[in-house]
């Protein structure tokens, strides 16, 4: 080798132990960002995963992953986190996206359907299925990117300051309940409206609102909502899971390295476990308290639950006849429950055993 190629080598090398040393590798990025989520961080199984999943990001990288959590309504409203993520005022929300239904209208399948998939059932369409590729979809042109990190079982029926024995007895009244669910009771002459969680216990208190369902009986539990409405109706029709994403700015999310992005996706599947497992344990006691505090505890009869499945089933199909994305999905949530229907039928015990 003549002198000058080695000179031209040694510079060659000297350049490129340079750059090593003056670009950082992925491994050593660090991440900060803004999050706020759509539930306070006191109410069980609800609001206290994405702490939990914050933390757990911190500790595993040694603190090069900061994620810095607000409670509700402290950067934005909570309504509009999704709309927060996708301008860049907020580079994360934790949320339960249905919320966006009037921008984003097949947001609520991936929510909250009613007389839909129990919670299994949804994660194996979210995983193996269909859900997580189509999620990504729906928001990319929304420049989101969804993680499911948040999964519990049925919600209770909602509140009610009077019986419900018909459905002539939804007429008139005035009812906080979201996604489709309150498009089905708007069908059946309610007055609806979306109110965020913090703001329901004075709405039924002053009377605002006669009626509401919100989340789990341990999470009514801790709003106090046995205080204010007389009647605690069972099943959660309208919501037989209801799932929760950490939604992230799209570009945001490109920047990072796939090994976070892989990361944050294996510690919300883990919070997913986790939150289906505590949404599950302690509902019995928190029923029995309610009702030891003045709660009636009431089932919706049947034919009314029957009725509501078809007024379910019309709305369902005129969503989907509106909007490309939420036919799209529906179909695909539809295909995987008759698939899955076969091995329910013959794997597990009938209900009535």
């Amino acid at each position: 080798m003549t002198n000058s190629r080695k000179a031209l080598a040694l510079i060659s090398a000297c350049s490129l132990v340079a750059a090593t040393i003056s670009t950082p590798s992925f491994a050593e990025e660090k991440i900060r960002w803004k999050m706020q989520a759509a539930y306070g961080s006191n109410l069980p199984a609800l609001g206290d995963v994405i702490p939990g999943v914050l933390e757990d990001l911190k500790e595993a990288t040694d603190g090069r992953v900061f994620i810095k959590h607000y409670e509700p309504n402290k950067l934005v409203p909570t309504l509009n986190i999704t709309d927060a993520v996708r301008t860049g005022k907020l580079d994360a929300g934790y949320t339960w996206i249905g919320y966006d239904q009037g921008k984003i209208p097949s947001s609520v399948l991936f929510s909250a359907v009613p007389f839909g998939m129990e919670p299994w059932e949804y994660m194996a369409w979210w995983y193996d299925g269909e859900g997580q590729k189509l999620a990504e979809d729906v928001y990319e042109k929304n420049n989101v990117h969804p993680v499911l990190c948040g999964l519990t079982g049925p919600e209770t029926g909602g509140w009610f300051n009077k019986e419900i024995n018909s459905l002539e007895d939804i007429k008139g009244l005035k009812i906080r309940y979201a996604g489709i669910g309150g498009r089905i009771l708007q069908e059946l002459g309610a007055s609806v409206t979306v109110l965020p969680g913090g703001e329901i216990f004075q709405a039924l208190e002053k009377g605002a609102i006669d009626a509401s369902e919100f989340s789990l009986p341990t999470v009514d539990k801790q709003l106090g909502f046995n205080r204010v409405a007389k009647y605690n109706y069972f099943p959660g029709w309208h919501q037989p899971f209801a799932a929760f994403h950490l939604i992230v700015n799209k570009e945001k999310w490109d920047e990072i390295s796939d090994a976070d992005k892989k990361l944050i996706d294996l510690t919300c599947q883990a919070a997913v476990a986790r939150n289906l497992s505590r949404s599950e344990a302690f509902q019995g006691q928190a029923i029995k308290y309610l009702e030891e505090n003045g709660a009636e505890t009431r089932k919706l009869p049947e034919p009314v639950l029957r009725e509501l499945e078809k007024v379910t089933q019309t709305v369902l199909q005129s969503e989907a006849d509106k909007d490309a994305d939420f036919s799209k999905v529906w179909e695909s949530q539809k295909a995987f429950q008759d698939q899955y229907q076969v091995w329910q039928d013959l794997g597990y015990l009938p209900r009535d055993f």
